[in-house]
């Protein structure tokens, strides 16, 4: 008889004993694989809508992204948009960041533009108003989930720092009569004066804008001759509304040195308001 028999056959039953423990044990169970969750991006706001009204201070106006909500046009606010475009992203075969230099000016030049269709008056007028152009573009989180569009809004400036609240309704307001009894441009004091300040016809002040005058484009800032050419032609305007009285005052005044190396050529005729 062959001894390592029973050897072998305890060894084998030690090996299935071991093997169905090993089988039985919980924590050598395989543990079960991780369910598969998707995220998906918020879906991109909606483009914003011409004529929408929004009720912004003057910082938000100078932002140049803005999360507000429309407000309706019948309640306070201070700024309406008049221009929805679509955002220009490429250059030289790249697509650029919405907040990216090139991108924010070209919507700076696209904007401004829109001010005369939306809110009439000949060019006299509009330049004789408060009202500006500012503009907004999405985040750059909803220009990712595939916002492509830039808004313009038109705004009026009541005072430094502060914006006007507008009426109702801004297509064709400088078409209107006595337009610019409040949206015109007005002083508190002659822009010669130390306590000058520059508002809206519909605060208080003493004196206003009435005209505007051409300057050479070749000009000199604060050139003696355009100065004085000027000066007559304002001269010209209050002897007209004086109405035949033969003491009158006016003033003309330049534009600020940073419009007019931005390319404003005009300046504004001042007479006292009666």
């Amino acid at each position: 008889m062959n001894r390592r028999t029973p050897i072998l056959t305890a060894l084998v039953a030690l090996l299935l004993l071991l093997t169905a423990c090993s089988a039985g044990d919980p924590d050598s169970a395989p543990e079960p694989s991780p369910s598969a969750s998707v995220s998906s991006a918020p879906p991109a706001p909606a483009a914003p809508k011409v004529g929408n009204c929004h009720r912004l201070s003057f910082d938000q106006a100078t932002d140049p992204v803005d999360s507000g909500e429309p407000v309706p046009c019948r309640q306070p606010h201070t700024a309406e948009t008049t221009r929805v475009g679509t955002l220009s992203q490429l250059a030289d075969g790249h697509l650029l960041a919405v907040d990216s230099r090139t991108v924010q000016e070209r919507i700076a030049k696209a904007c401004p533009s829109s001010l005369a269709p939306y809110v009439g008056g000949d060019l006299t007028t509009q330049r004789l108003s408060r009202l500006e152009i500012v503009w907004f573009s999405p985040t750059v989180e909803e220009a990712d989930a595939g916002a492509d569009w830039f808004r313009c809004d038109v705004v009026g400036l009541r005072s430094e720092g502060r914006l006007l609240a507008l009426p109702a309704r801004m297509k064709g307001a400088l078409d209107q009569p006595g337009a610019l009894d409040t949206l015109g441009t007005c002083g508190t004091a002659s822009p010669s004066a130390r306590d000058f300040q520059r508002v809206a016809c519909s605060v208080p002040h003493s004196w206003r804008a009435v005209d505007v005058v051409a300057l050479p484009r070749s000009t000199r800032y604060l050139a003696a001759p355009a100065t004085t050419a000027a000066d007559a032609a304002c001269q010209d305007v209050a002897s007209a509304r004086a109405d035949g009285a033969l003491s009158y005052t006016w003033a003309f005044e330049w534009p600020a040195r940073a419009q007019f190396a931005a390319g404003q050529r005009y300046g504004y005729c001042w007479v006292p308001e009666s």
